[in-house]
Parts: C-alpha cells; sequence; structure tokens
C-alpha cells in the first residue's frame, strides 16, 4: 500500500438509463430512437475509502463502453496509485493504443479520467476547477440543445418554450432551412441560434446550405461536412461561408484538435470530456485553443458526471463562453437539481470537492441497465 492510501482497489462500470420526456416525438441519433438517456458511470475506490466517479461516453455505444471499462482497463489500473493521473494516464493510452486512439477506449480512457480528478479534488478538499487552478466563476451561460423535431412547426414550439425557460441561446438539429427559419421566427433578432447537422453534408452541398442560412443569423454551424475529420474541405468551406463553424464532438483526441485548429478550419472547438479522453486531454486541448485565439464550446448533451466536469472546467477556463443542456426533461437526475439550469438559463457551478457532487446511489441502482 502507498503512504497516502491512494491505491485503486476497485474500478466498476455501472451501466444506467435515465428516463426523460421532451417537447417532440421519440426521437435519438445514430440510427435509433431513444427511451432512455444511456451512459457508463465509472466508480473508482481506492485503498483509504475514498470513491471517485467518471462518465465514458454511452448512448448506442454504451455496451462497447463498459466492456473495456470491465475487461481492459480495470484489470490494468488496479493497484496503480490514483493520485498519478499523468503517469497512469499516460501509461494506459501508451499501452492500449493498439485497439485505437478515439471510440469506446477512448471513451473508457475518459471515464477513468474524471473519476481519477474527481478522487484528486475529494482528497485535497476542493473543487475540481480550484484544483486546476482557480475558479473564475460560479454560474455559466446554457444553451438548450433540442433533439431533432419532426417539422418546421414543431421547432417554433419548442423553440417557444424554450425561450419561457429562462434560455437566452438555443441549438437545433435540423437539416432544413424551412426549420431554422421557423425557429428564428419564433425566437425573434435577439435570441442566439446554433445548428448542428450531424456531419449531414459534403462540401458543396455544406457551401450552398450555409449562404442560404445567411439571413437567420446564425451563431455557428456545427458539423457541415461529412467525415468530420476532413480539415481542408472544413477550412474552404470557413474560408468561403458567411457563417461562423464549430465542430470537435467526434475529434477523438487532443492531437486531433491539434490539427483541427492548425487548419483554421474552425471559430469553435467543441471537445467533449466524456469522448475525447477525460479532464487530461480536455485541458490540453483548452491550451491549444488558447495559443490559437479559439473559443471553446464543449459537446455535453449527458446528465452524468461528465456534466458536472464540463461545469468546472468552464469554471476555470475564460475560453468557454456557455455549454451544452441537452433540452430535455428528466426523470430521474442522478444529482438532484445540480447541473441544471435555473430560472434564467444559468447553471451553477457545484462547490462541493471534486467534481462537486456524487450521483444518489438510490437513483443509480434504479436505474441501473444490468
Amino acid at each position: 500500500m502507498s503512504e497516502s492510501g491512494s491505491r485503486i482497489r476497485s474500478i466498476e462500470a455501472i451501466p444506467v438509463g435515465l428516463r426523460y420526456t421532451h417537447d417532440g416525438p421519440p426521437t435519438g441519433f445514430g440510427g435509433t430512437n431513444w427511451t432512455t438517456l444511456r451512459y457508463a458511470l465509472v466508480k473508482v475506490c481506492t485503498e483509504d475509502g475514498l470513491t471517485g466517479w467518471g462518465e465514458g461516453f454511452g448512448y448506442n455505444v454504451l455496451p462497447a463502453t463498459v466492456a473495456v471499462i470491465r475487461d481492459t482497463l480495470a484489470p490494468l489500473a488496479a493497484g496503480r496509485d490514483a493520485a498519478d493521473i499523468s503517469g497512469l494516464m499516460g501509461w494506459l493510452k501508451h499501452t492500449l493504443h493498439l485497439f485505437g486512439r478515439g471510440g469506446p477506449t477512448q471513451y473508457a480512457l475518459g471515464g477513468l479520467d474524471i473519476a481519477l480528478w474527481d478522487l484528486a479534488g475529494k482528497r485535497a478538499g476542493v473543487p475540481l476547477g480550484q484544483l486546476l487552478g482557480g475558479l473564475s466563476r460560479r454560474e455559466i451561460p446554457a444553451y438548450s440543445s433540442l433533439m431533432r423535431m419532426p417539422d418546421p412547426r414543431a421547432v417554433a414550439v419548442a423553440c417557444e418554450r424554450v425561450r419561457e425557460r429562462g434560455y437566452a441561446q438555443v441549438k437545433l438539429h435540423e437539416h432544413t432551412v424551412e426549420a431554422v427559419a421557423a425557429a428564428r421566427a419564433a425566437l425573434g433578432d435577439d435570441f442566439e441560434l446554433m445548428l448542428d447537422v450531424n456531419c449531414a453534408w459534403t462540401p458543396n452541398e455544406a457551401l450552398a446550405m450555409a449562404q442560404r442560412l445567411v439571413p437567420h443569423r446564425l451563431k455557428w454551424l456545427e458539423e457541415p461536412i461529412y467525415p468530420p475529420e476532413d480539415f481542408d474541405a472544413l477550412a474552404r468551406l470557413r474560408e468561403r461561408a458567411p457563417v461562423p463553424l464549430a465542430a470537435g464532438e467526434n475529434l477523438p483526441n487532443a492531437w486531433a484538435f491539434k490539427a483541427a485548429i492548425a487548419s483554421g478550419a474552425l471559430d469553435f472547438v467543441q471537445p467533449s470530456v466524456t469522448k475525447v479522453g477525460g479532464v487530461s486531454e480536455f485541458r490540453t486541448i483548452l491550451e491549444l485553443a488558447s495559443m490559437h485565439g479559439r473559443a471553446v464550446a464543449p459537446h455535453s448533451p449527458y446528465f452524468g458526471p461528465g456534466l458536472l466536469a464540463t461545469l468546472q472546467l468552464a469554471g476555470h477556463s475564460a475560453l468557454i463562453g456557455g455549454i451544452e443542456s441537452f433540452g430535455v426533461k428528466l426523470e430521474t437526475p442522478l444529482f438532484g437539481d445540480v447541473g441544471l439550469p435555473d430560472a434564467r438559463g444559468l447553471i451553477r457551478v457545484p462547490d462541493g470537492p471534486g467534481l462537486g457532487a456524487d450521483p444518489d446511489p438510490e437513483i443509480v441502482a434504479r436505474c441501473r441497465i444490468e
């Protein structure tokens, strides 16, 4: 046993499915309709009795993320020093790189990394943002990130409700100019509107659509081109498109962000802490964005420890103007009201040690997927 007692005793992957409602009919992403929001919680216990919580990206890929945590990470990391985050995560990433530097392997690594930072904050008795160098603010503006709607009228109704809930920004996941026009008409001129098309278009289609979207004054157009790693095409689009561009949720690690930022393609970079490798990789991306004068708009449509990690990072870094809040209503929130927007569209950074709060064990048990 180490003198600090910080060696890892156990690592557990806990798949959960949180029930929710939203303003439209059943929908989802990745080819399926969602009945629950599925997350891979990571529970790390150390020899001195501390518990840290993390989250690896789940949803449709949940079984694969859980399998990597259970069958690969847990055996490798057991007995290692949880306090040596850089050393342990660097060794794990190097050891596992032959299985891929993205996807479920990276999602699992990110979940463990978040849990290790949660433990570090708890051991120090301070919130993660304080541990990273200080919290510059305690409330973070949130934008409502809506699921895809069936038609422009449904988009307009959903946007009206978003405005009533106190938000000042909304992001759509639509593919038509008509849907965006309906949103702008419902929201008015003073509301910030973003559009994420999830890599729907070819480069030529993206340029044509960007030009048609100009009258609706988008704050950004997100992931306009497939494949998302075609930085040359994105850079050409940014030169010619009259709308700011955003991307990054599908970039696998900080090295990929280095290339994306250096290409000059993006106005907003969008790392997802549960997909990109956790807090450690996210911090590197913040440094890269700062050096190149780029804003950071985190991808965070989840309600587990990854959301709390994102809040702590946003409270720490002035590069992050606001964060994404999934536009749904949870029936079973893991943290109660913690991490949820208030009537002003603001989310308070939790001030407990580590991530700021632990999941409710009764909710975890009730929502666990066996």
